[in-house]
C-alpha cells in the first residue's frame, strides 16, 4: 500500500459533498429544501467555477456551517476517510480559525475563542482507529482585520502541540493593498520559529515576489514557472517547494486543461524545485488524493519517477512530520526588521 502525504487541504473545502449535504438536511438548512436531492446539490457544490472569487463563495458557505459545536463531527469524517480511501499517513489542515468562532460574540471574544476551535479540530483528528499524523495550519484572511491577524499568528506560537505553521488565504487579489503588514507578520512567525506558508502564484492576479523570501513553502505557485520561470534558481536555492493541486486550477477557471500543467513540472524538476501534489479542496471536487496522482499520469503530465519524486517532496517537505526539517535558509536568513 503506498502511503499519501498531504500538505495541501482546507476545512472549508474537505467535506465529502454527501456527508454536507446529510448534515443540512438534518439542519433544516436553506440550501437542503433549495436542493431536496442530493444529485442536484452534488451537481451545484462540485461544478466549475468562473473564477477564483466564485470558487472561494463555497467556503464561506461551509464556515457558517463548521461552528464550534459542529466540527468534531466534520474533522472525523474527514479523518476517516484520509485513511480509509487515500492512505493518508500525513495532513495538514488549513482553516482560518476566527471564522468559525461565534458570530454573535464581539472581536475581542471570537479571537479568544479560536483556541477552543483549534483544540477541538485537534483532538477530534487524532484517532486511533484512524491512526494518520495530523496538524493544523492556521491561516490569516486577506479580509480580516490586522489585530485579528497578528492573534492568528500569536496563537500559533502558543499551541505548538496542534499548530505546525501559519497561511494566507481570502483571495489572492486582496493582498496588494497590504504587502507591508502580511509581510512583517510572516517575519514576525519566522521570528517565533514558525513555519510559513502563502496562497501565491495561484492566478495572475497573485503576482507578489516581495513575500517570497518569507515562506517555507508556496501554496499553488504555478504562475512561476509558467509565466516567471527565472524566479526558480532562487526557489531551488531557499529549498522551497510548491504546492500544486491539479483539480482547483479547472474548477476555478484558471486552467482550461490540466494538461497545462505539463510545463510546471518540466521546469521545476530541470530548476530543482520540489513539488508536493494536494488536493486543496478533496470535497468541493470530489477528486480524492489518489486520483489527483492517477489524473497526472493518465494526461502525460508527469511520469512514475516524477510521482515517486513528488510522494517523496511531501513528506521531506511537511512541517509537523517526524522526520521533516523545515529550510534551514528560511530559519536563519528571516528575522524581523
Amino acid at each position: 500500500m503506498s502511503l499519501h502525504a498531504e500538505l495541501h487541504r482546507h476545512l472549508g473545502g474537505s467535506v465529502v459533498p454527501r456527508i454536507l449535504w446529510r448534515y443540512l438536511v438534518r439542519q433544516d438548512h436553506p440550501l437542503a429544501e433549495q436542493y431536496p436531492e442530493y444529485k442536484d446539490f452534488e451537481a451545484f457544490f462540485t461544478r466549475p467555477r468562473r473564477s477564483l472569487e466564485e470558487y472561494l463563495e463555497l467556503h464561506t458557505l461551509v464556515e457558517h456551517v463548521q461552528t464550534l459545536d459542529a466540527l468534531p463531527y466534520f474533522v472525523m469524517r474527514l479523518i476517516r476517510g484520509a485513511y480509509i480511501f487515500e492512505n493518508l499517513a500525513y495532513l495538514e489542515i488549513r482553516y482560518t480559525p476566527y471564522l468559525r468562532t461565534d458570530r454573535n460574540l464581539d472581536e475581542d471574544q471570537r479571537i479568544a475563542q479560536m483556541a477552543e476551535v483549534v483544540r477541538a479540530i485537534g483532538d477530534a483528528a487524532r484517532s486511533p482507529e484512524y491512526p494518520i499524523v495530523t496538524s493544523q495550519i492556521l491561516c490569516m484572511h486577506s479580509r480580516l482585520s490586522d489585530k485579528v491577524n497578528r492573534a492568528i499568528v500569536d496563537l500559533a506560537a502558543a499551541m505548538p502541540e496542534y499548530i505546525c505553521g501559519i497561511d494566507v488565504a481570502g483571495g489572492d487579489s486582496h493582498y496588494a493593498a497590504r504587502l507591508e503588514t502580511f509581510a512583517d507578520l510572516y517575519k514576525y512567525a519566522l521570528a517565533m520559529g514558525i513555519k510559513t506558508t502563502a496562497h501565491l502564484y495561484e492566478t495572475k492576479d497573485g503576482i507578489y515576489p516581495q513575500l517570497l523570501p518569507y515562506v517555507c513553502r508556496i501554496g499553488h505557485g504555478i504562475q512561476i514557472p509558467l509565466l516567471y520561470p527565472e524566479l526558480l534558481p532562487q526557489l531551488a536555492a531557499r529549498r522551497q517547494c510548491l504546492e500544486i493541486c491539479p483539480t482547483t486550477y479547472i474548477k476555478t477557471g484558471t486552467l482550461s486543461d490540466i494538461g497545462q500543467l505539463r510545463p510546471v513540472f518540466e521546469r521545476c524538476f530541470e530548476a530543482g524545485v520540489d513539488i508536493a501534489i494536494c488536493t486543496d479542496n478533496a470535497g468541493l471536487h470530489d477528486v480524492r488524493l489518489p486520483f489527483e496522482y492517477e489524473n497526472l499520469l493518465t494526461n502525460d503530465v508527469i511520469d512514475f519517477k516524477q510521482l515517486k519524486a513528488c510522494q517523496e517532496a511531501s513528506f521531506r517537505h511537511a512541517f509537523a512530520w517526524p522526520h521533516a526539517k523545515p529550510p534551514q535558509a528560511m530559519l536563519t536568513a528571516q528575522t524581523v526588521g
